[in-house]
């Protein structure tokens, strides 16, 4: 079944899902993504992932600051979409693009709803030490990702695994399991969400990457892979701050004295810091301004600063 499609969304975990709709046979009536924005140390203007996509495969392309707008309304209306779909679009869809196609609109969410609405639910579900994460399928309507659910599927999360690793797992699998949910969508039953067991995933910021050393040693490690690649987990001052890539926690080693943040022991294989309870290991770590560096390449380039002892504020 080829359906009349618009399609929204910005940023690359969106991309997959653009890319299995087109492979599908659907009919993408329009892009909708948004505005191009400067980034990066030199502010230059950039498009989104979702929109370099678009335009390789000769896509209609808008991006309008709003939607609420009644023009942007009309325009909506005018391409007669069977569907929109939306994955990590970035703005509010008001009840008047809502109910514009004719089937409405899903939603492509990186959970397995109720758990972690919202922004951010890969950040939260590790950090939250989760085991596992997915995909939902939902129908969408006016509240934060409470809308019915059409299909799911489950990812495990591994010990190892950082936000970019299950980032990069979910948009596959949103892309497998949104076409397998247009296939399927004459005879699938939506099912409504429990809102007794939801948890929302609150947008990310800094301030979330700043490193207690009063924790355990456990969740500052799920600290680390939860904010990698963004904001990355940093000690000390916001302005200079020493940012940490990797680290694991060394479940047999007694800090022996230390005090949370100290360094217990420098070596090539890493730096091993004690914490409330336990001592983490660093591996790969960032100073202010520098290259990410193995512990090895930092202890040869700062040896004399990194003597056991030294707290890490």
């Amino acid at each position: 079944m080829s359906l009349q499609i618009i399609f929204a969304g910005t940023p690359d975990f969106a991309v997959p899902s653009l890319e299995a709709l087109i492979q599908a046979g659907h009919t993408l009536k329009a892009v909708y993504t948004q505005p191009d924005r400067p980034a990066g140390r030199g502010q230059k203007i950039h498009s989104s992932p979702v929109k370099d996509c678009a335009l390789r495969h000769g896509l209609t392309v808008l991006q309008p600051k709003t939607l609420r707008d009644p023009d942007e309304q009309e325009r909506a209306r005018s391409f007669q979409a069977d569907l929109m779909i939306v994955v990590a679009f970035g703005l509010i869809l008001p009840k008047e693009i809502l109910k514009t196609p004719r089937l409405g609109c899903i939603n492509v969410h990186g959970s397995l709803l109720p758990r972690w609405r919202g922004a951010a639910p890969i950040h939260r579900a590790i950090l939250a030490g989760d085991t596992e994460t997915g995909i939902t399928i939902m129908q969408m309507d006016e509240g934060l990702d409470t809308g019915a659910m059409l299909m799911k599927a489950s990812c495990p999360i591994e010990t190892t695994d950082t936000t970019a690793s299950v980032h990069d797992r979910l948009a596959l699998l949103g892309a497998k399991t949104l076409v397998q949910t247009l296939a399927a969508l004459p005879t699938l039953t939506p099912e409504p969400q429990s809102d007794q067991n939801a948890t929302y995933a609150h947008k990310i910021s800094r301030k979330d990457a700043q490193i207690d050393w009063l924790q355990p040693a456990d969740f500052i490690a799920r600290q680390i892979r939860a904010f990698n690649p963004w904001p990355v987990a940093f000690t000390g001052d916001e302005k200079k701050p020493l940012k940490i890539w990797q680290a694991r926690i060394l479940p047999a080693v007694n800090s022996g004295g230390f005090e949370p943040g100290q360094i217990v022991r420098a070596a090539p294989e890493g730096l091993d810091i004690a914490t409330g309870e336990g001592v983490l290991r660093i591996e790969k770590l960032q100073m202010a301004g520098g290259r990410i560096l193995t512990a090895a390449e930092m202890l040869n380039a700062r040896h004399a600063s990194l003597l056991p002892g030294l707290r890490l504020v």
